[in-house]
């Protein structure tokens, strides 16, 4: 790197009216030394430049002292030096870009900062913006779910990018967090009151458009924090020394109560489209008339929202059974991996945690339904042939191909439709299930090991709408003992 001079220079002119600039001959004594009172001090120092560009240089004058010139020098030689070591010339040039973007008199960049940007393979010339920062980072995730990088994205491109994007990440503050919020739930009152009107063509304008519910909002704050840790953690530098996503505050984002199809509830549903919450679970009597609906109009389907129904399992652990799972012979079906998606893409992937991974007893009527599945799917075979893919999952369509997730929920909401029954969500015949067996005497203990949770917590939200309803296997043939049938056919 070249060491640069530093020298006096001051604002005189020639005749012509030309700055004499260092030229001039009041700046030095007569025996060759500085003039001690004419003229300010000034440094010059070579740049490194872009490809095909001419040599430039960083002059930078207006110092009172020899002294405060050689420091300025030092530290521009500092900055070039964080790219020069590493023997990076793009980003040399980029520094030396910003060394002559700086104004007379004007500071140089702080050290530090440039070096944290440098270090991060971030642009060293411009301040970088939440959402510059926010992109690479979601870019450089490595080793996480497809499912939560997908949910980063959401919220990145959903809600951070449009409400924080601009605002550099150097400058970004809890108000600014805060205010993002406060328009996420502006945005949500003005989605109801739309709803609301009386006029069709406003009501039209919210159709299909959901509001930010409460546990969404933490979920992106909480996307935000993640973000903002790893910049304060990356590299040897950090880019932020404060995380103001920490210190914002939101309401509560306790879970919805799960609340029964009671026949008020339904008269309601009926009468204005309403359902008393998101969580829905159904009397036994409805879940009975559900499931003969769907043995009549789906048989293919019946047997794996039978085993939801009275054993609990997620759709994805559902979907995702083996045939070496299912043990009918001893009435078990172990749960070891789900089938779940990534977009729209279906992935096999290990259940959500080692509590959800777990052994369970089947009562005789789940069995019975898995039996003539089992018997009805060797039929399917036969009559493919060798067409018949060997996929080793249990449930299966007719033609042997394993069943796509989403194509399981919409089957399900269809048929809730067709059979005029008030609409629950797939996942809901969980809240059944833990339902009608805390109504068959299993204590919380029992139906968190059934639903495979990992807190007791968890499981109370399930089961919490018991008194709205006037184990080993014992306890699962109880609970199934619950939903009445119209008829019941031999396996």
């Amino acid at each position: 790197m070249a060491e640069g001079s530093v020298f006096k220079r001051c604002s005189c002119r020639d005749g012509n009216g030309r700055k004499l600039g260092n030229r001039c001959p009041q700046l030095r004594r007569a025996g060759g030394a500085w003039s001690p009172t004419h003229g300010r001090w000034a440094y010059q120092l070579e740049l490194p430049t872009h490809p095909g560009q001419p040599r430039r240089q960083l002059r930078r004058s207006t110092f009172g002292t020899r002294d405060a010139a050689v420091t300025d020098r030092d530290h521009a030689k500092v900055l070039l030096a964080l790219a020069l070591a590493g023997g990076d010339a793009a980003v040399a040039a980029e520094i030396a870009d910003l060394l002559l973007a700086v104004t007379s008199g004007a500071p140089l960049p702080d050290r530090d900062t440039i070096a944290r940007r440098v270090r991060a393979g971030l642009p060293a010339t411009a301040a970088t913006t939440v959402g510059e920062y926010l992109t690479s980072w979601l870019a450089s995730r490595r080793g996480i779910e497809p499912a939560t990088v997908l949910a980063y994205g959401s919220h990145i491109r959903t809600h951070l990018v449009p409400h924080l994007g601009d605002i550099p990440l150097v400058k970004l503050r809890v108000e600014h967090i805060e205010a993002m919020f406060t328009a996420i739930a502006d945005r949500n009152t003005a989605i109801e009151i739309a709803r609301q009107s009386d006029k069709p063509w406003i009501r039209a304008t919210v159709r299909g458009i959901r509001p930010t519910r409460p546990s969404t909002m933490h979920r992106i704050r909480a996307t935000l924090r993640k973000a903002l840790n790893d910049a304060i953690r990356r590299s040897n530098n950090r880019l932020i020394d404060f995380n103001p996503a920490a210190h914002v505050e939101l309401p509560s984002s306790a879970r919805p109560k799960a609340r029964v199809w009671t026949a008020k509830a339904v008269q309601k549903w009926h009468d204005t489209g309403e359902r008393p919450s998101p969580v829905m679970v159904w009397t036994p009597q409805q879940a009975g008339e559900f499931l003969d609906y769907a043995e009549d109009h789906d048989i293919a389907l019946y047997p794996l929202f039978v085993l939801i129904l009275h054993r609990g399992l997620r759709r994805g652990e559902a979907i995702g059974l083996t045939d070496t799972a299912v043990d009918l012979d001893n009435a078990l079906v172990s749960v070891t991996q789900q089938l779940t998606t990534h977009g729209y893409t279906p992935v096999v992937k290990k259940v959500k945690s080692e509590s959800g991974n777990r052994v369970l007893a089947i009562d005789s009527f789940t069995h019975a339904a898995l039996r003539a599945h089992h018997a009805r799917r060797a039929g399917w075979k036969l009559a493919c042939g060798t067409a018949w893919p060997d996929t080793g999952f249990f449930f299966v369509q007719p033609d042997g191909q394993p069943w796509h997730p989403q194509a399981v929920t919409d089957r399900f909401e269809a048929l809730v439709r067709d059979a005029g029954l008030p609409p629950i969500r797939l996942h809901d015949l969980r809240h059944c299930a833990a339902t009608y067996l805390k109504a068959a005497g299993a204590d919380l203990k029992d139906i968190q090991e059934l639903l495979g949770h990992s807190s007791l917590a968890m499981t109370d939200t399930y089961t919490s709408v018991i008194a709205e309803l006037d184990v080993e296997r014992a306890k699962a043939e109880a609970a199934a003992k619950l939903v009445p049938r119209r008829r019941r056919r031999a396996a």
